[in-house]
């Protein structure tokens, strides 16, 4: 038995009165306005020795709120506007190191992806207390369990909510050694090494044509006027829709497999790489752009990256490892004897060993190459490799 520190979030709608709705409204507005403002001050300082950290900006925070161009911002909770420039620190440090581009200005309506208050936050009953905004009355569809650590506001397709992050301790006992491989694929979400296999739940392919339907009908209205932001609107609760009937399907799989296996390998499967446009340049075209765009739309439909995400932090939970092993080869080596060719797997269906004759579903005999070699990376010891 042992203890390990959790952090969860629990996410609920808010239901906000006029004068609240009106508060977040702004303090998306602000919180974009001073990432914009700082991110301007880091840019005209890249080519000396030294640009403005978070301390200097949250300095400088204080003059523009001083200024009467700026009173605007005195009008919402000072906690976002600092919270959005530790995420602008945190952003350039992360471009300057190449792990990610380097931070852009945010635009109106698209980037206003909410703000996050680090303190000060009380539940009670169905109403949440957020700085500035007061009691704010949100549907309590789950008890939260833990510590209080920060609450993120969000506002998504005609709605706010809060994403409340809580910290507690968990005592987790060691589990046995039940291990299991996934082949994650297209024509079935999964394969398992047990032979089971996983329907997919296509959920941008059942709401692909209503989706379209209402694209097209606001490509058909004058941007930014009263019926572009209503159709609008129709369109995102579309995508929403999408988004938590995929999410809820992938945290269903992912607990019943986390649930009943200790150690679950997968591959490493570089889902950005994988989907890349297959149009090229004008120079070099690309071939089957048709073939390759269905393609990349049905490998981003099937959620792997955000699957592999639940698996590390429920296995982590629970006591559990997750192993992810190399992709390269697993659908062209026979599970069997070890060999290892192209033609073993002629179809995206069968494979047949060229060396033994081995005849299995390919999936199948991915999952069980996959399997052998999380199998061998924990005889090694190797830790990189494994999440627990």
């Amino acid at each position: 038995m042992s203890t390990i520190l959790i952090q969860k979030a629990f996410k609920y709608r808010l239901k906000p009165n006029k004068e609240q709705d009106l508060l977040f409204r702004k303090t998306n507005g602000c919180v974009r306005y001073v990432w914009n403002k700082a991110l301007f001050e880091i840019k005209s300082c890249l080519n000396d020795k030294h640009y403005p950290n978070y301390f200097e900006n949250a300095k400088k925070l204080t003059f523009w709120k001083q200024h009467e161009d700026n009173a605007f911002l005195k009008e919402v909770a000072i906690d976002a506007l600092q919270q959005i420039l530790i995420d602008l620190d945190r952003a350039c440090k992360d471009g300057f190191k190449k792990e990610k581009g380097f931070p852009r200005f945010k635009k109106k309506g698209k980037d206003d992806r909410g703000f996050r208050f680090p303190a000060n936050i009380k539940i009670d009953g169905d109403h949440i207390f957020l700085p500035k905004a007061g009691w704010v009355k949100f549907q309590n569809s789950r008890k939260i369990k833990g510590e209080i650590r920060n609450a993120t506001v969000t506002y998504k397709a005609g709605h706010w909510y809060v994403s409340v992050q809580t910290q507690f301790e968990k005592k987790v006992k060691e589990r046995k050694r039940k291990k299991i491989g996934v082949d994650f694929g297209v024509t079935k979400l999964a394969t398992l090494s047990n032979g089971h296999q996983v329907e997919p739940i296509n959920a941008l392919r059942k709401f692909e044509k209503i989706l379209a339907k209402e694209q097209r009908s606001l490509a058909r209205k004058q941007k930014d006027s009263n019926r572009y932001n209503r159709q609008k609107l129709k369109a995102q609760k579309v995508y929403k829709k999408i988004t938590d009937v995929r999410r809820d399907y992938l945290h269903k799989f992912t607990s019943n497999l986390s649930k009943s296996h200790a150690v679950i390998v997968i591959e490493d499967l570089r889902v950005s790489n994988m989907s890349k446009s297959a149009k090229g340049t004008i120079e070099e075209p690309g071939v089957n752009v048709k073939a390759k765009s269905g393609l990349n739309k049905s490998i981003l439909d099937q959620g792997w990256f955000e699957a592999r995400q639940m698996l590390e932090y429920k296995q982590r939970w629970s006591g559990g490892k997750l192993v992810v092993v190399p992709a390269q080869y697993t659908s062209q080596k026979c599970s069997k004897c070890g060999h290892t060719e192209k033609a073993n797997r002629r179809s995206q269906a069968v494979f047949k060993c060229q060396s033994c004759g081995l005849k299995l579903n390919a999936d199948y005999n991915a999952s069980l190459n996959i399997l052998a070699a999380g199998n061998t990376v924990l005889a090694s010891g190797d830790i990189s490799s494994v999440a627990s």
